[in-house]
């Protein structure tokens, strides 16, 4: 590990609070472990809300420190009191308890250290602690539109990334950007997760998330539904015009909640991603067991923000083709690229049988798609400005 370059912190706060969520820890765990990869020193800095349940907050705590363990990784998590409201857009580190590095130490690298303040987890003052503070979007829309409202990290961050790649050309109906914007590629590690051989059995579509969205913003004067539920509407028939392959959805659904039961009825299997991908090792294993991902995508669809998902390039570096809508990011991408872009319930069935008829070359070009573009280590260094 290098002592001559300084260290950089990756700031979180939206892992600790989740622990059952696998793939939402899955995605800053990218970060650190292409750190590591580069021989620097990272620090997962994670910022805790108390919940007011001692119990769930100690469970939380206990989860994270096992992770950090697990991985070999140097953290400073830190749990912020009850009696500081979460929607307060303040964070002072005096008053928080500290695991894992000492805030005195923190206080003392962070003046000569890097900040990836990812999703403006981190916010003042604790964000001007650090001397070179840089701002990654992980929603570009969201983030693109709220800044216009109010402070989301404009004020106080020396750069400005995101894994929207067509920052520069976003739909006209959003407001224009007052930063500039950079783009990389969502991160993967491609050597934690590495290819993976076909699966065995009846080939397998799934993607994970959440099928409602609580999220509300105007868009050319109109609010619209940007839900998976909204997104998938579209592809409902799918299972049913590809009668080779099952097609499954692993979307936090409450067990009575009639969906479910809608979307069996139309062939579709509803798994519980809590049941199946509860730590970053089961998330793998669960993308690993599927032939290929299908995903519908609403508003960075709609908008054009050349957004792609972490999960996407989990799936590719397992070596697992993707289908999907596009959003302006399949011009960055190679043409053979092991993503396959749809725009209709036609177009997404011609693309299923793709998969199923050429899986292994799909498959190859999967893989190095997510070596040559979604490679931590070489969005890491274009982040740093390293060579």
């Amino acid at each position: 590990m290098s002592t001559l370059l300084p260290p950089v912190f990756v700031g979180c706060g939206f892992s600790a609070k989740y622990p059952e969520g696998g793939g939402n820890f899955s995605v800053p765990l990218q970060y650190l472990t292409g750190l590591k990869r580069m021989g620097r020193r990272g620090v997962w800095l994670e910022v805790l809300q108390e919940s007011g349940d001692p119990l769930k907050d100690a469970y939380c705590i206990r989860v994270f420190r096992r992770r950090m363990a697990f991985y070999g990784l140097e953290y400073c998590l830190l749990l912020r009191p009850t009696q500081c409201d979460e929607e307060t857009e303040e964070h002072h580190l005096d008053g928080m308890k500290v695991y894992g590095m000492s805030a005195a130490m923190l206080r003392d690298l962070a003046p000569h250290s890097f900040l990836l303040n990812l999703s403006y987890s981190l916010k003042p003052p604790l964000v001007n602690l650090f001397g070179r503070r840089l701002l990654c979007s992980l929603d570009p829309t969201e983030v693109l539109y709220w800044m216009d409202q109010m402070e989301m990290g404009q004020s106080c961050h020396d750069e400005f990334w995101s894994v929207g790649l067509c920052m520069d050309s976003i739909d006209v109906r959003l407001p224009k950007p007052i930063v500039r914007w950079k783009s990389y590629f969502p991160l993967v590690d491609t050597e934690l997760l590495k290819a993976q051989p076909r699966p065995k059995g009846k080939p397998r579509f799934t993607t994970i998330g959440q099928w409602y969205w609580d999220g509300s913003i105007m868009i050319g004067g109109e609010w619209r539904d940007y839900s998976k539920q909204a997104a998938f509407a579209p592809y409902l028939d799918l299972p049913k015009r590809v009668g080779d392959a099952t097609f499954e959805l692993a979307m936090n659904l409450n067990p009575d909640d009639p969906e479910r039961e809608r979307l069996r009825s139309l062939g579709w299997r509803v798994a519980t991603p809590h049941a199946l991908t509860r730590t970053p090792a089961a998330y793998y294993r669960y993308l690993a067991g599927a032939t290929a991902e299908f995903t519908a995508v609403k508003l960075e669809a709609i908008m054009g923000s050349g957004w792609l998902s972490d999960r996407a390039a989990a799936f590719l570096a397992l070596g697992r083709p993707v289908v999907t809508e596009p959003t302006g990011a399949e011009r960055f991408l190679p043409t053979d690229s092991g993503m396959l872009f749809v725009r209709s319930l036609e177009e997404s069935v011609e693309a299923s049988l793709q998969v199923l008829g050429d899986w292994d070359r799909l498959s190859r070009l999967a893989r190095s798609t997510a070596v040559e573009n979604f490679d931590s280590v070489r969005n890491l260094k274009l982040i740093l400005g390293e060579k």
